[in-house]
């Protein structure tokens, strides 16, 4: 009987103490709930932000490549003005002339690069497709435009001159980057390796020869092979498209389609023999560049104490800048800055090679590419190792729109920075 006196006691007792503690049992259930909801909440939201995050600091840049690519700027500039002023003087009546408008397409361009390395480049692979039609649509718009010294190059904007081809380099590396790394498993095979490669290319060469534009020619099929090698197609399909270039080549000149080119091809290799006087004329420029290297000597003649860019060197501030810096800063001069151009490809190889993810190391080692490419042409050109074929040199050479694409490239080589795994120094 006491059993059960004592077991009803205990039942009121467990009811009163549950029935005291019944809020605080809420209270700790309502907090869970409202947790679990907030996480989810929060989690949405965060999908959200990243989904539509178009900006973003991560890591920071990298500072080394930061600070080869303003060094190149900076003594590129100047040294385009000091070969540029004496020109500029005699068909602009203003010394200063290329050198302002240098200056605004650098502000211009660096302001963009800065803006671009704040980008998150992940956003290029979706565009990938449009930036190439983009260029495609130009391309096909500058063959209607009036030409400009004979050839359909530039599209006139007013303010400045807009070179289709320079944006087409870098769709094309862009495209690549995006294609390669969504079918990276089978870039091996004809369809996903080769296919899109020649679907591409030959629109492109095509209306580069309408232009006529050959010099870039050379640039994007190079550019396209690296963009496959690095893609992971086989070397079988380089060796044929090798052959099938040798054929076009001999297909164009036979049926004359390569007069153009043939002409800037006279007097390859001999600017020093004056043995006609049409062979005088066809290598009037390469000349005269040779002569400025020779004459720098190891040391240089002197900032600013160019010879041979008073009316002697045609249009010394475009592709011949070059042979200008030999001239003024000597053999010494010359290299030291070639070590920059080095260091700055190595610099952003070394970048590519530490992205996250394969999109990233594909476009930094194609954009890096691209500068490495153009300055062993530009060099082997004013040193008549290459026909005169019109290729700036990166950072040196005038022009607004090439400057400023230029420089924007920089900063998706930046913006993939920020995510590579690389000390930042």
């Amino acid at each position: 009987m006491d059993y059960y006196v004592n077991l009803e006691h205990r039942s009121e007792e467990y009811k009163k103490y549950h029935e005291e503690n019944r809020g605080k049992y809420a209270t700790v259930k309502e907090r869970a709930t409202t947790s679990t909801v907030a996480g989810r909440s929060n989690s949405r939201r965060n999908r959200m932000k990243k989904k539509f995050k178009f900006f973003s600091v991560r890591s920071g840049m990298d500072m080394p490549f930061l600070f080869l690519v303003i060094v190149l700027l900076v003594i590129g500039v100047v040294m385009m003005f000091s070969a540029s002023y004496a020109y500029a003087y005699y068909t602009m009546g203003d010394s200063y002339y290329f050198l302002k408008r240098q200056l605004l397409f650098a502000v211009i361009g660096v302001l963009c690069m800065f803006f671009i390395s704040y980008f998150d480049y992940h956003h290029f692979h979706k565009a990938a497709v449009v930036i190439l039609g983009i260029a495609f649509l130009l391309l096909g718009v500058v063959l209607v435009l009036p030409p400009i010294n004979y050839v359909h190059r530039w599209i006139n904007l007013g303010f400045t001159m807009l070179q289709p081809s320079e944006i087409m380099k870098f769709a094309l590396i862009l495209f690549f980057a995006h294609w390669g790394s969504v079918y990276f498993t089978r870039m091996n095979t004809f369809k996903y390796g080769v296919l899109p490669a020649i679907c591409i290319l030959v629109p492109t060469i095509i209306l580069l020869i309408m232009e006529p534009h050959y010099s870039c020619i050379v640039i994007v099929t190079i550019l396209t092979m690296i963009m496959m090698f690095l893609g992971g197609v086989e070397k079988k399909w380089f060796i044929m498209a090798i052959g099938a270039c040798v054929a076009i080549f001999v297909i164009l000149y036979v049926t004359g389609l390569l007069t153009y080119a043939m002409e800037r091809m006279n007097g390859w290799g001999q600017a020093l023999e004056y043995t006609t006087s049409d062979m005088w004329q066809d290598t009037w420029q390469t000349r005269n560049s040779l002569y400025a290297i020779g004459s720098g000597g190891m040391t240089g003649l002197g900032l600013g104490q160019s010879r041979q860019k008073y009316l002697y060197l045609p249009e010394p501030q475009n592709d011949f800048v070059f042979a200008i810096v030999c001239e003024e800063l000597g053999i010494i001069g010359a290299v030291l800055i070639l070590a920059i151009f080095g260091l700055l490809v190595w610099r952003g190889i070394t970048i590519s090679l530490r992205a996250k993810d394969k999109f990233g190391m594909l476009l930094g080692m194609g954009l890096t590419a691209q500068v490495g490419l153009q300055v062993v042409i530009n060099i082997m050109v004013i040193t008549d190792l290459l026909p005169n074929t019109g290729i700036s040199l990166p950072f040196f050479s005038y022009g607004g729109s090439s400057l400023v694409m230029l420089l924007a490239q920089m900063g998706v080589v930046l913006s993939i920075s920020r995510n590579a795994n690389i000390n930042k120094t």
